[in-house]
């Protein structure tokens, strides 16, 4: 009989990593667990190996932008990973916000439905919830929570891992025996008996028997008595107990702990932990159970005791059990802490609280009887035991008090909840008011309170509503009006402010001023002046229609009656008088309280002059004599006295020395004294008043001798024989008829006249021939009527016969000619010759500032023209010249200008060769040579003209000095043509124009590209936009042309132009858009092109039709169909990928595959292989292509022999040593921090842990494990203060190491995980 001894052992390995894309960081966790099944008896292992990998967070936008008040999911509450025992439920919570809500999705990784499972929301907890039943290893896959919205969807990955039922065996040996054929093994010698021993010790009860039939022993009693006695003695020897277990008691909800010191001979020894006979797994316990050791001390606490917790507890040891029990007391319910009465300020939150002594199932808050519920204004809360409930009420008001109860099974406490109300504030006090006599008077404030209670106090006392008092009170505003306040309305006002739970009053005070009003004259009394019987009005307009006055007249108050009204109207006041006579007559005056206007009533009446008089006035004139006086009187009637004005012919006629106005009530005299012919005329009297008017006329003629005749006496002929002359008569004869007219002539130089002859009236000529030729002579005439004669008519010197004078004065002389010693001048006649012809000129000359003239010649010039020589070379020269006649020298001419004796200076000549320099959009460059011909230019004259203009127009203010000249101001691409004249002294020459007209543009120049880098091809990912923008130079701008393909492009695209730039773009970019792209650049001085090879492309499309052959042993040859997009791309290359069919990870067997044929190598005999090909391109990888079903390896089914060599027994111990050193973390503060080592020695080595120089190995703070050889030391929850040097020492009897470690703990940082590409995380897609 044999007996198979197998081992079972579990390692979970978790592998975090990160993962940075274009788009973002994807954190992947990986978690793998490793099952190995060891056989003893062949040394065969099983392995079963589970590996799940978990994306963690994985963001794919939908949206550019995202509006204001929107977001993308968010998972407030993350489902979490969990290990779940095979037969057990599963149960995944998940809580998500977003705006618009997300839609939630449960997947499976692996893309299997989920079947069996329960999905829902939990109204209460606002969660999704995934509720997997009795899971099975079928279900240990990656699971994802995908929250959805119109902004982007959101993927959480986690995984489920099943772990196998301890209670179900497993037939290893028919495991190992489908492993592989069995070998056949060689005969066993019969083992002695201390062999016989060893090998039964190791056994099980059960196989005894067996065994010791297999060997040959059949003394089977006696083996199994010595068998017995021998454990014994090795059990007494492996296990010391130093402290035993011991029975416990606890409370309900508390935590007791059992505890034992062991002393074991070996540390490796097996120890397990039961309740009731069954085993204590801590890791499905959901924090139940904690197992400690601290050295040499074993610990099991239970936590959160309830009674399902009582009964035996018994920890087993190698082949011993020690057990206790444990009992849970169950106390009766009862209050530790009762309800108690609270006082809350108002809008702060109050709190009851109290203690129960156990949990209980249900409780019940209520509020005057009724139960309250959780809601905006309450909230309940209960500790984390379950013992201590509290009820908050949130912005406690008035209406919240009342009895409160608590009542938990057939326990109820209640209590009181007062509430200490806020003062009231009066945030807008009272103000102290003035106000006038008869004004309205308005008292507010405003409370910190609306819930309040007003009364209102005057000097103490209160007051009502009245419809003198008006009150009003809406929310928080307070308000007292008065209206037409009186003085005694004065005083000090109080508002009483009262509220319920609150005896105090509050007041606020404020002081009303009634003022005595007075008004002012806004507008006065006008004088009244109505005729006898008509009516009279006085009206008084005040600033204030509420102050009343009375009336007066001559200082005695006027009252209403028959014949006067008195009316108030608001501010305006009247007093009309029906029918206004003398006895109305007087000074009204109104007054009102500080107010006062005054008029004047009296009656007028119009001016009226008798009518009768009036015609005689105007039917004959008056007469009198020069040097006479006229007296003119008109008596008339008018109240009052009007202003009495005379005028003559319209001019009005005011006192002086020879007239006098005479006025009185009744009549008005004016009095002319000593008259003159000028008083003649049509003389008016006017009177005027406020009344009306009345006017008088009448005609004065006032008779004189006559005046002098008109005009200037006419000469009709004047020889040396007789003289004619003629006149014109008097334009006043004076009144009377002309009789005659007088002629006087006296000689010029005596001062006797002499009559020589008398006509009548009726002739105005007169002939003489007493004349002596060659005399002057001067005449004069005088009219004669009955009055005398007039005052004479002198004419001017005349002379018998034609008088010589001298002439006049020639024109200024011009100069000619110049030279360095003669000057030639000319001059023009003068207008006068003086009666006689010019006989000559006479021509002088002097030097400049000297006052000094020198005849030029002895006799005078009968020319016009006169050269002066002999002159001093460089002397400035002044000229002038004299005409003479037989009378004499006239009056010589104005002074020439100055001139020097100097040889002349040319005018320049014709500028050479003007030329364009350079031109912009607004300026031209000109530049020319000097001219050959002429004196040197002293500037020159630059003239333009645009295409369309006339006229031209110089282009700068003086005349350049330099040789070229840049005109600015032009308009853009403006024809302009130009010409250039040279100028000095001398004068200007004869102006160059330019051949053509300029433009105003820069240069020609052929069509450029600015960039010389221009890509010659891009990839364009399709639906995204292709852009291209070009940016080129030219003049005249160039014109711009896409070209596809050698073609125009038409269609979707969008072609911006701009003076230097030019954008194609096509929104979104289809395959069909790929193709060779031409720009074209043109103007009328060259062209230029540039090609640009534009390929739009996508994610390739997975191959199709993928192949297995095994040609060769252990390799397979893939092979599959093209992807289409090879054929439209042409840049697809292939990946081959391969996975063993026990794991779950993919390994990268070549990455650049361009045929579609590869064979793959180095396979496993025996494994079973899935395979992937996945296309890529520039763009990104396809979806894969993978195998369905696993290809397996075959194993060669050769026999084969094993020879052992002969066993010698060796010295294993040997000092300890590292086989495994520890390495340096660094982790984030608030994460775990787990460091490990390898270490090898015999006898096993004692470990030590140390922080620094601390020692740490008791720590409880720190959790370590030493199995196998592995030491693991792990640092919970990492803070700032654990980082440190860790170290780790070891020692046995034959020597001490140590390892050293550093650890650094980072704060921790929040990182967003986005992945806009897809959910595998495999696929690298890299968009333009």
């Amino acid at each position: 009989m044999t007996t198979t001894v197998s081992k079972r052992t579990t390692r979970t390995t978790t592998i975090v990593t990160e993962q940075s894309t274009g788009s973002g960081i994807t954190r992947v966790k990986k978690v793998s667990q490793v099952m190995k099944i060891t056989s003893d008896e062949d040394g065969e292992q099983v392995q079963r190996k589970s590996s799940v990998t978990q994306q963690t967070l994985n963001v794919v936008t939908r949206s550019f932008e995202i509006p204001p008040g929107e977001s993308i999911p968010e998972f407030d509450e993350k489902p979490n990973s969990s290990v779940v025992q095979e037969g057990k439920d599963a149960i995944f919570r998940a809580k998500v916000s977003g705006n618009p809500k997300p839609t939630i999705q449960w997947k499976r990784g692996s893309g299997k439905s989920i079947k069996g499972a329960k999905i829902f929301f939990d109204s209460i907890t606002k969660e999704n919830v995934l509720k997997i039943d009795n899971v099975t290893p079928d279900d240990e896959d990656a699971y994802k929570c995908i929250a959805s919205n119109t902004h982007a969807d959101c993927t959480y990955t986690f995984s489920l891992t099943v772990t196998e039922n301890q209670d179900k065996q497993l037939n290893f040996r028919t495991m190992l025996k489908k492993r592989s054929a069995p070998v056949p093994k060689e005969e066993k010698k019969a083992p002695d008996e201390k062999e016989m021993w060893e090998i039964l010790m190791k056994a099980d009860k059960k196989d005894y028997e067996k065994i010791c039939m297999e060997y040959g022993f059949t003394d089977f009693r006696g083996m199994l008595k010595r068998l017995k006695e021998m454990k014994k003695k090795v059990e007494t020897e492996a296990v010391k107990v130093l402290k035993p277990l011991e029975d416990l008691e606890g409370k309900l909800d508390s935590t007791v702990t059992f505890d034992t010191i062991l002393e074991l001979k070996d540390p490796n020894m097996k120890m397990q932990w039961f309740k009731d006979g069954e085993p204590i797994r801590t890791q499905f316990s959901l924090g139940k159970f904690e197992i400690k050791q601290m050295g040499t001390k074993f610990m099991l606490s239970v936590k959160n005791l309830t009674q399902k917790d009582t009964g035996q507890y018994t920890l087993v040891v190698g082949d011993k059990k020690f057990t206790v029990g444990l009992k849970v007391k169950d106390e009766p319910l009862r209050f530790g802490v009762e309800l108690k009465p609270i006082k809350v300020v108002e809008r702060q939150t109050g709190i009851f609280e109290c203690r129960l002594s156990k949990k209980v199932p249900s409780v019940c808050w209520k509020f005057r009887g009724v139960e309250v519920k959780r809601d905006d204004k309450h909230d309940t809360i209960v500790s984390e035991d379950g013992l201590t409930h509290t009820l908050k009420i949130k912005d406690v008001r008035p209406c919240d008090v009342g009895e409160y109860s608590f009542s938990a099974d057939n326990l109820t406490s209640t209590s009181q909840l007062q509430i200490a109300r806020l003062p009231i504030q009066f945030p807008s006090a009272l103000k102290n008011v003035h106000v006038k006599e008869k004004g309205k008077a308005r008292l507010e404030c405003e409370l910190s309170s609306k819930d309040v209670r007003i009364k209102w106090l005057k000097n103490g006392k209160e007051i009502t509503r009245s419809p003198k008092y008006n009150m009003m009170h809406e929310g928080r505003r307070v308000e007292l009006i008065i209206d037409d306040a009186e003085l005694d309305d004065s005083g000090e006002y109080t508002v009483v402010a009262v509220q319920d739970n609150d005896d105090q009053e509050y007041t606020c005070s404020c002081a009303l001023n009634v003022q005595e009003r007075f008004a002012t004259v806004k507008s006065g009394m006008s004088d009244a002046h109505p005729q006898t019987g008509q009516p009279a009005e006085f009206c008084v307009v005040l600033n204030d229609e509420k102050v009343d006055g009375v009336w007066l007249k001559d200082g005695k108050e006027i009252t209403d009656t028959k014949d006067i009204q008195i009316v108030k109207q608001g501010a305006v006041h009247k007093l009309i008088i029906n029918k206004a006579g003398e006895e109305s007559e007087g000074k009204y005056t109104f007054r009102a309280k500080g107010a006062e206007s005054e008029a004047i009533l009296s009656v007028a009446d119009p001016p009226v002059i008798d009518p009768d008089l009036l015609a005689v006035l105007s039917k004959d004139p008056i007469t009198v004599k020069a040097g006479q006086t006229a007296t003119i009187k008109i008596p008339f009637k008018g109240k009052p006295i009007p202003k009495v004005s005379w005028f003559k012919d319209a001019i009005e006629v005011f006192e002086d020395n020879r007239t006098e106005i005479e006025k009185s009530p009744i009549q008005t005299v004016l009095v002319l004294k000593h008259c003159i012919r000028e008083d003649s005329g049509n003389i008016m009297l006017k009177l005027k008043s406020d009344c009306g008017s009345a006017s008088a006329n009448l005609q004065l003629n006032v008779i004189d001798r006559p005046k002098p005749p008109q005009g200037k006496l006419e000469f009709l002929e004047h020889t040396r024989k007789c003289i004619t002359m003629k006149w014109k008569a008097p334009r006043d004869n004076g009144g009377k008829q002309i009789t005659s007219f007088i002629i006087e002539r006296k000689l010029v130089g005596k001062k006797s006249w002499i009559k020589v002859g008398e006509v009548d009236s009726n002739t105005t000529t007169f002939s003489t021939n007493k004349v002596e030729e060659g005399q002057a002579y001067q005449y004069q005439i005088r009219a004669v009527n009955s009055e005398g004669m007039s005052d004479p008519l002198i004419s001017e010197e005349i002379s018998a016969g034609d008088p010589v004078e001298s002439p006049g004065m020639p024109s200024q002389p011009q100069v000619t000619d110049v030279s360095k010693d003669a000057i030639t001048i000319t001059w023009t006649p003068p207008v006068k010759d003086g009666g006689a012809p010019v006989l000559g000129y006479v021509v002088e000359r002097r030097k400049k500032g000297s006052s000094r003239w020198i005849p030029a010649t002895k006799e005078p010039i009968q020319d016009n023209k006169f050269t002066s020589d002999g002159l001093m070379e460089d002397v400035e020269y002044e000229f002038r010249v004299t005409a003479v006649n037989r009378a004499g020298l006239g009056q010589p001419s104005s002074v020439s200008n100055s001139v020097v004796a100097k040889d002349p200076i040319r005018a320049p000549g014709k500028v050479k060769d003007i030329k364009v320099m350079d031109s912009t959009n607004s300026s031209i460059s000109l530049a020319w040579d000097k001219p050959d011909s002429g004196d040197e230019p002293q500037g020159y004259i630059l003239e333009m003209r645009a295409k369309d203009a006339k006229e031209w127009t110089k282009c700068s203010k003086i005349p350049i000095t330099s040789t070229n000249y840049t005109v600015g101001g032009l308009q853009e691409r403006g024809k302009y043509f130009f010409r250039i004249r040279a100028v000095n002294e001398g004068g200007v020459g004869e102006p160059t124009e330019l051949s053509k007209g300029v433009h105003a543009m820069p240069p020609p120049a052929s069509p450029r590209f600015l960039d010389a880098r221009m890509p010659s091809s891009m990839v364009v990912r399709a639906g995204t936009a292709l852009c291209i923008n070009v940016g080129f130079s030219g003049s005249p701008p160039p014109s711009v042309i896409w070209l596809k393909d050698g073609t125009p492009t038409k269609g979707r695209e969008t072609i911006t132009k701009g003076p230097n730039m030019s954008q194609f773009l096509i929104s979104s970019a289809h395959r069909s858009d790929s193709g060779m792209y031409k720009i074209m650049l043109k103007n009328d001085y060259g062209e230029k092109y540039h090609d640009i090879r534009i390929r739009v492309a996508d994610f390739p499309r997975p191959p199709t039709n993928l192949n297995l052959v095994e040609e060769v042993p252990n390799t397979v040859t893939l092979s599959w169909d093209h992807t289409p997009d090879n054929i439209e791309d042409g840049r697809v290359q292939y990946v081959i990928m391969k996975r063993d069919a026990s794991t779950a990870t993919w390994y990268t067997v070549t990455d650049r595959v361009f045929g579609n044929k590869y064979t793959v190598t180095g396979l496993l005999p025996g494994r079973k292989y899935f395979f992937r090909v996945i296309a890529r391109n520039d763009i990104g990888d396809s979806d894969p292509l993978d195998l369905k079903e696993p290809w397996y390896i075959a194993r060669d089914k050769e026999r084969f022999s094993l020879q052992f060599k002969e066993y010698q027994e060796k010295d294993w111990t040997h000092a300890p040593e590292f086989i495994t050193p520890l390495k340096d973390h660094t982790v984030h503060r608030g994460n775990d921090c787990t460091m490990s080592c390898a270490i090898t020695g015999n006898p096993r080595p004692h470990i030590a842990w140390y922080k620094g120089k601390i020692h740490i190995s008791e720590n409880l703070k720190y959790w370590y494990t030493s199995s196998n050889g592995v030491c693991t030391l792990t640092i919970p929850s990492a803070e700032m203060k654990d980082a440190d040097e860790y170290i780790i020492v070891a020692e046995n009897s034959l020597g001490k190491v140590k390892c050293s470690c550093k650890v650094t703990v980072l704060e921790k940082g929040v990182t967003i995980i986005q992945n806009t590409i897809g959910e595998s995380p495999r696929r690298s897609k890299h968009i333009m």
